[in-house]
């Protein structure tokens, strides 16, 4: 069995998770309320390797992770996502908290590129905020199939987006 290794991110990437412990630790909480922590590599709904909260970066099949290791890979690479919301969607810098989690959340479940290229990004970016929160409900399927687990997510995450509207 080979251990896990949490992936390498730049150190110049500083999004709000490592300015601002409020948006950290919600962004934190969220995640690991959504993608639980396991520490042996399995395979997710759509048969990708996945360790700790959700990482899939560098996971191979027979990996091992401590508590400590999922820790670290959690906040860098949920720093790695929310750098990418705030790239792709400025006004993210200066969101809502709630908001900002639910945005990082979706980013990290459907990656960066799919994120930036979401309905939820380019309602969000021409000004139609509610727009972009409410279109959190059409990501809820994996591999074609709809997914309970992603249905629930969503609504949580737009309930999240939602907030102060």
């Amino acid at each position: 069995m080979s251990t896990f290794k949490a992936p390498a991110v730049s150190a110049k990437l500083k999004s709000r998770v490592k300015q601002s412990t409020a948006a950290a630790a919600l962004v934190v909480a969220t995640l690991t309320g959504f993608e639980g922590v396991r520490y042996v590599a399995y395979k997710d709904s759509v048969g990708i390797p996945t360790i700790c909260m959700g990482e899939t970066k560098n996971v191979r099949m027979g990996m091992t992770a401590t508590p400590a290791e999922c820790d670290k890979a959690l906040i860098e690479r949920a720093n790695e996502f929310a750098a990418g919301v705030e790239s792709c969607v400025p006004s993210a810098k200066d969101m809502p908290v709630e908001r900002y989690a639910a945005h990082v959340s979706l980013a990290y479940n459907i990656g960066t590129s799919a994120y930036c290229k979401s309905s939820i990004a380019r309602l969000t970016n021409a000004g139609d905020v509610r727009g972009g929160c409410n279109a959190f409900l059409l990501y809820v399927k994996a591999g074609g199939i709809t997914l309970k687990g992603l249905v629930n997510r969503r609504n949580e995450e737009r309930r999240m987006c939602l907030k102060g509207l």
